[in-house]
């Protein structure tokens, strides 16, 4: 079991760093199999409403509330989503570096034409 009180090391790099998330919510999960791999991609919907949230909040938009967030708290929601959509392409594939990768460069290619 990991020390809660020392966190694992970590890297900067970004895919190493989404393998270390991967490894670390892997580690001692009390759900495991299909069923651990759907949770964490309905994870994704927990993320996009929190940028929903901070969105309103950011703008004051409930008027009961008012404003509740800044646009830095939008940022850091829009971050955790990007983060939490390639930890679920990583527990899907241990090759989601090239997946996304190949992914990236089709919907460039499609969106802003082939490179000349």
């Amino acid at each position: 079991m990991t020390d809660q009180a020392t966190p694992p090391e970590t890297s900067t790099d970004l895919w190493a760093a989404i393998d270390d998330l991967w490894t670390w919510l892997d580690t001692d999960q009390p759900i495991g199999g299909k069923e651990a791999m759907l949770l964490r991609m309905l994870k994704l919907s927990e993320e996009v409403g929190e940028v929903a949230e901070a969105v309103i909040g950011a703008t004051g938009q409930n008027p009961r509330k008012g404003i509740t967030h800044t646009w830095d708290d939008v940022q850091g929601e829009l971050c955790d989503v990007v983060i939490t959509a390639l930890v679920a392409l990583r527990t899907l594939t241990p090759d989601a570096r090239e997946v996304f990768d190949h992914h990236l460069t089709r919907v460039t290619e499609r969106s802003l034409g082939s490179p000349s």
